[in-house]
């Protein structure tokens, strides 16, 4: 089975303008509510591909009811916590001339609500995969995702992290199948601009160092690096296309690369199979389909 955990689910609310004018009232040509947050588009493509996932995380208020109903109707399985106060984040998402985020804090998460979560990493099993993505909150301590690892019974789980700084550097110390930073993240990991694909070679290798088994650097439209437990170095261009939408595109990479490797067991097909998973969102509206990343699949060599 394969498990992803989003600690801060949110409703990402899109809104089309022709221009951002700040200081003005700005009219919207189109609106759209989509429910997300990184594991939960993890659960969505791989639902998409015809892979079976439960998704685990917390939510609160109308707007976490929203992501329930929402993955509910899809056919995916959760067992998302329930918060006693506060809600699921909204993030504004603005496709004008150029796109602006605004991304939310997210409710408080109390600890008792956090050992909850805690007892339901001990389920996962050998073999099993862990997909631990994306933002936490101000309130959570910067070891969650290294505490949830050491509640995990299991010693043979395929464990995959998609996060930033200290949230992923804490957890190094538990040997994760995988690790996810985007070049910029890579950066901001050793306080380095990241130009070329040596250094992002460099500074990847220095993650297995701390513990990481596997790389993968996502470099947006110019493809993805990804080094190996094998000491193998894996550079794939991204597929040509039209940019409709960013958000969800790196998550896609990872439900991606995990269909792959399930699949063949073989890194240079995972990479593949991820790069068209990812650029089939990003030359999407919505979360890629299984035929738009399958044509995609073919283009890549």
């Amino acid at each position: 089975m394969i498990y992803t955990v989003t600690i801060n689910p949110a409703v990402d609310y899109t809104i089309k303008i022709p221009e951002l004018v700040l200081g003005k009232v700005n009219r919207s040509e189109k609106e759209e509510y989509f429910f997300g947050g990184k594991g939960v588009n993890v659960s969505i493509v791989l639902h998409n591909l015809g892979i079976k996932s439960i998704a685990l995380g917390f939510i609160a208020g109308f707007t976490g009811q929203f992501v329930r109903q929402g993955i509910y109707s899809l056919g995916i399985k959760n067992d998302f916590i329930d918060l006693p106060s506060g809600m699921t984040r909204i993030n504004i998402k603005i496709k004008a001339d150029k796109e602006t985020d605004i991304n939310a804090v997210g409710p408080v998460i109390p600890k008792d609500s956090i050992e909850l979560l805690c007892k339901k990493i001990e389920k996962v099993k050998d073999n099993d995969f862990l997909v631990l993505a994306g933002a936490v909150p101000n309130n959570v301590d910067e070891q969650i995702y290294s505490d949830l690892l050491s509640h995990l019974k299991a010693k043979n789980v395929h464990v995959i992290i998609d996060a930033t700084r200290n949230y992923l550097i804490n957890a190094l110390k538990h040997k994760p199948f995988l690790v996810k930073p985007n070049r910029a993240e890579l950066g901001q990991l050793f306080n380095k601009e990241i130009h070329t694909d040596a250094d992002i070679v460099l500074y990847a290798k220095k993650l297995q160092e701390m513990g990481a088994r596997n790389v993968l650097v996502s470099i947006g439209d110019k493809g993805a690096v990804l080094v190996t437990e094998n000491d193998d170095v894996i550079c794939n261009d991204a597929p040509k296309g039209i940019t409709k939408n960013t958000v969800g595109a790196g998550d896609s990479l990872t439900a991606g690369f995990i269909a792959g490797y399930l699949e063949k067991k073989d890194f240079r097909y995972a990479l593949k199979y991820g790069l068209a998973s990812g650029s089939a969102t990003a030359f999407s509206d919505t979360l890629a389909s299984k035929n738009e990343i399958e044509q995609i699949l073919k283009t890549i060599e």
